[in-house]
């Protein structure tokens, strides 16, 4: 027997098995490179030129940030003007926010994804990239199996509305 769980619509939509360990390895592995690439880069220059390019580039982040998240709020604000469909701005203007959040993170390699994120064509690669995936996704939903549509409770009848009768009358 199936639990009303399996039968939700939303069952594809919570996080599976999988991306939870994926997010796991994630959020276990970005700060092992970072401390590798602080040990390394700190070895060969010294440790104040890695702490200055560590601030410089916080800094040179915060300025792409502050004009790439200006320039989507205008094409956001365009688009809605024209009536076209915001979404892919909104969506470039939350990757401009999550590259801040890596931008402001100290690290290398924090520092170069948030600035790749701030590259419009990378962005549009990413979205692309994930736009493929959803599709993939509805498809799948789509072709799902459709449980039959219980006709017990639909009723064929005529009617006649009374109201319009008794004005015409008067």
């Amino acid at each position: 027997s199936s639990s009303p769980k399996d039968d939700s619509p939303l069952e594809d939509c919570a996080i599976n098995e999988d991306t939870k360990m994926f997010m796991l390895i994630i959020f276990i592995a970005i700060p092992i490179i970072e401390i590798a690439l602080f040990i390394q880069i700190g070895g060969a220059i010294g440790l104040y030129p890695t702490l200055a390019i560590v601030l410089l580039t916080a800094l040179i982040g915060t300025t792409l940030l502050k004009s790439q998240g200006l320039s989507a709020l205008g094409t956001l604000q365009s688009s809605i003007q024209l009536g076209q469909n915001p979404m892919k701005q909104i969506i470039h203007g939350a990757m401009i926010l999550i590259s801040g959040v890596f931008l402001l993170t100290p690290g290398f390699f924090t520092d170069a994804f948030g600035i790749l994120l701030l590259v419009p064509q990378f962005r549009s690669f990413l979205i692309n990239l994930g736009a493929a995936k959803f599709a993939n996704k509805i498809n799948t939903f789509n072709k799902a199996e459709t449980k039959p549509v219980d006709e017990t409770n639909i009723y064929d009848a005529d009617y006649t509305v009374v109201d319009d009768e008794i004005k015409k009358s008067d």
